[in-house]
């Protein structure tokens, strides 16, 4: 199959705090509608927080692994509504992520949360059980929304207006995240909360009638193959999981980009994104940093793969692309996470013309 890439224009939407809305965490569409999620907000590794702002209460966690800072964690996610027109993408309106009653999700970390997270001064962030690493979006038929929490991991049942309802967490940790503002069940399998740092839930679907959501980690659990990393088809009624799949990974090597940067190994591969198009079938984001695979997958066929594209053949394409969805049956829209400007990166998109339906 062979693809052509186009360039999407688009301009960043500037804070108020500072930096620029980071909205490509991921992306769903239905029935024509566009929408983006961000994830927790703007957040540096230690030693680019004390490079940019100076060592002040931060130069004792140098070298903590896995630590970063956040500058205004109460900022916390929202979803975007965007529009395609010709060769251009539109924001339309924003919508913060909020309780019943007005209280804005933060991006700070929920109890349990495993990231080593702080504040300007070096002072750890205390825990909020309405705090969500948001990372994948999927839009239901009556135009609700599920959304995907890195932290937990879990999944939010949000309103067409952006009101959080529900939050499905894994079994046995709803009373550490319960809040009187969010119905929080226990119902999601206990092996999620194996997943790695800064590695829970990644990639998040749902079949057309609404019946089904697939939901993918960004890499393996702790103490499994590190090669392969599990996807879940859960009933999106009860969030019974009906059936787990596992999705092969390449080998890091193959990812060209980043390999001739550094020394990859199988700790580094993610997946970012995954869309429907078809019973258990998914187009699958695969990639590191620089170098961005999809793939079309036949659940039940695994572990054959189907190349559609690979950015190491389009250079032209920039690193992190994390957010995907379809816009025909021969068109993709991918978006690169900006990581809200906090290195000067601008968000990318890039359209993707297939010469056959996937």
């Amino acid at each position: 199959m062979t693809a052509t890439v186009e360039p999407m224009a688009w301009t960043d939407v500037q804070l108020e705090g500072g930096g620029t809305l980071g909205l490509g965490s991921g992306l769903t569409t239905r029935d024509g509608r566009l929408f983006a999620v961000t994830d927790r907000g703007p957040n540096l590794f230690i030693s680019q927080a004390i490079a940019d702002y100076g060592p002040s209460g931060l130069e004792a966690l140098r070298g903590m692994r896995d630590a970063k800072v956040m500058p205004r964690p109460s900022e916390g996610p929202e979803i975007v509504e965007l529009r395609v027109e010709a060769g251009t993408v539109q924001m339309v309106r924003r919508m913060l992520l909020r309780t019943r009653s007005g209280r804005r999700l933060s991006g700070a970390p929920p109890p349990g949360a495993a990231e080593p997270l702080f504040d300007m001064s070096g002072r750890r962030l205390p825990p909020d059980a309405l705090g969500a690493d948001t990372e994948a979006i999927a839009i239901m038929p009556h135009g609700d929304f599920f959304v995907a929490d890195e932290y937990v991991p879990s999944l939010l049942k949000v309103d067409s207006d952006g009101l959080v309802r529900e939050r499905w967490v894994p079994a046995g940790c709803e009373a550490a995240l319960a809040h009187d503002d969010v119905a929080v069940h226990g119902i999601l399998p206990e092996r999620a909360t194996r997943r790695r740092a800064n590695r829970g839930f990644e990639a998040l679907c749902a079949s057309a009638d609404g019946r089904w959501l697939y939901v993918g980690f960004q890499s393996a659990l702790e103490g499994e193959d590190p090669t392969s990393v599990p996807i879940w088809k859960l009933d999106a009624r009860t969030g019974a999981l009906a059936s787990e799949y596992l999705y092969p990974f390449d080998a890091p090597e193959t990812f060209l980009r980043d390999a001739s940067r550094r020394k990859v190994g199988a700790g580094d591969l993610k997946i970012c994104e995954i869309a429907w198009t078809g019973e258990d079938r998914l187009v699958v984001l695969e990639r590191i940093a620089h170098s961005a695979k999809l793939y079309a997958i036949d659940l039940a066929r695994l572990p054959e793969k189907r190349m559609l594209v690979s950015t190491d053949d389009h250079p032209e394409v920039g690193p992190d692309m994390e957010g995907m969805t379809l816009l025909s049956p021969t068109e993709i829209l991918l978006v690169s996470d900006n990581d809200f400007g906090v290195e000067g990166a601008r968000t990318e998109f890039w359209r993707i013309v297939l010469d056959a339906a996937i």
